[in-house]
């Protein structure tokens, strides 16, 4: 070792790889099965409306230059290239709009980057069940969750994104179960995604590369578990290495227990909210206080004179900077922006975030009237409650208005239904779905755990689309 310095948890990564290497469909409780199915259809309308967006297209016009060998298919498209260029693609487009699954803790949006994994490996190989991809889905979601726990919201701090950085283990489980990886080569992989894993969170302020760092993370763990089943080596205790070790380097104050508390009785992937708004997490519980406030006191945009938000330090670092029309990134990254299009709209959704609407003087002068602080209540109240939200607004004819949220809904402790979702995913794929194959996978991802095979389901999102 080159450090002197014990371990910060012994064999958290050998634990972690045999975890994801056993883990057979028998061992997944019920529930966690449901939330799977549920994170299957949503993350599919992620991937389907994402590779519609001029940044996706940038990435896989690269990829297909490339002219790899055709054995997985780039959603929507009808064409095909190899397993790590398709999850480069099919995971940026998951990622691509703000709308993806999210994991409260570990700040990590799973399914964007586990389901195009796994759906690759699936077509490749062709003889794939319904459970082989709940349990690979699994495997990644696990991991990678439990990896984001124990580097805490300090990486975040530091300056780092989640999903380059942890995602990039729940991307390297997905793989290495995908390949039937054993324990020892499972360690390996995960060994060598530890050294792949990146994304700058300065990319929030208009950048396409934000995108990107999910089907990065994706290609990343491919490239580790295929390294990893030809016997290259990675770092074997790359997670709890107290010296260049993946949460000593990230992590000024990791958690290392977090990384197996409760492993195979405690399921982290249970515990995977969605989005109702296609923004960032972070300011969902401020813009449905507004939300609230407005219709329940019958407010128009032009009746708010002033209009205050207390959140937590954590969501006013993220999201309270000054919003500048810099590009749709930056606007769903954005506190102020969300609330303008809320107070105008009541919604923010995908409509709400057009190029055109970016800079619609009527918003930038709500934006004006908006003012953000950290309460030290909802700061007081610890990390469990980063995304609460307390919103005053104050009207022109003198009346003084408060709601306050806790738990944004969404979030495991205001969840919304699998039916929430399927009406969310009807709305975000019905401008690049025919009406019939809408309807179609949404069927077959409620009964995949019943499926087979997964041929028609892979025939639906990778038909090329108007």
């Amino acid at each position: 070792m080159s450090s002197s310095k014990p371990p910060l948890l012994p064999d958290a990564t050998r634990d972690l790889a045999r975890f994801a290497a056993q883990l057979r469909y028998e061992d997944i409780p019920a529930d966690v099965v449901a939330r799977m199915k549920t994170s299957l259809l949503d993350s599919l309308g992620c991937c389907l409306y994402g590779v519609t967006l001029p940044w996706t297209q940038a990435v896989q016009a690269l990829v297909e230059a490339e002219q790899a060998a055709p054995f997985a298919s780039l959603f929507g498209s009808g064409r095909k290239t190899s397993v790590a260029g398709a999850v480069l693609v099919n995971g940026t487009a998951g990622h691509a709009f703000e709308l993806d699954d999210i994991h409260k803790e570990s700040i990590v949006h799973p399914g964007s980057i586990a389901v195009p994994v796994a759906l690759a490996y699936a077509e490749r190989d062709g003889n794939w069940s319904g459970r082989d991809l709940i349990t690979a889905m699994v495997a990644g979601y696990e991991i990678g969750t439990r990896v984001g726990n124990a580097a805490t919201m300090n990486l975040f701090y530091r300056g780092f994104h989640p999903q380059g950085t942890s995602g990039a283990f729940v991307a390297a489980a997905c793989a290495g179960r995908s390949l039937s990886l054993d324990g020892a080569r499972m360690q390996h992989a995960l060994g060598i995604v530890g050294s792949q894993a990146g994304g700058l969170m300065a990319a929030q302020e208009g950048a396409m590369v934000k995108r990107l760092h999910c089907g990065r993370a994706a290609q990343s763990g491919v490239y580790a578990a295929e390294l990893a089943r030809r016997d290259f080596t990675g770092i074997t205790d790359v997670l709890e290495a107290s010296y260049g070790g993946y949460l000593s380097a990230y992590s000024d104050a990791p958690n290392p227990a977090r990384l197996t508390d409760g492993l195979g009785t405690v399921w982290e992937t249970g515990k995977v909210g969605y989005k109702p708004h296609a923004s960032v997490t972070s300011i969902h519980a401020a813009l449905d206080a507004l939300a609230h406030l407005m219709r329940e006191h019958e407010l128009r945009p032009a009746d708010v004179a002033a209009l205050q938000v207390g959140v937590s330090q954590m969501t006013y670092v993220h999201c309270a900077w000054e919003y500048k029309a810099q590009g749709v990134t930056a606007a769903q990254m954005n506190l102020y922006y969300g609330l303008a299009v809320t107070a105008h709209d009541g919604m923010a959704f995908v409509e709400q975030y057009r190029q055109d609407r970016l800079a619609d003087p009527a918003l930038l002068d709500f934006i004006g009237r908006i003012e953000a602080r950290v309460d030290p209540e909802i700061e007081g109240m610890g990390p469990a409650f980063r995304h609460a939200a307390v919103v005053t607004v104050r009207t022109r004819d003198g009346r003084e208005l408060t709601h306050r949220i806790l738990n944004r809904r969404g979030s495991p402790e205001n969840p919304i239904s699998a039916q929430d979702v399927e009406y969310k995913f009807r709305n975000v794929v019905k401008s690049c779905l025919p009406a019939a194959d809408i309807d179609r996978l949404v069927r077959l991802s409620d009964q995949v755990d019943r499926l087979d095979q997964l041929d028609e389901l892979i025939a639906i999102v990778a038909r090329p689309r108007a």
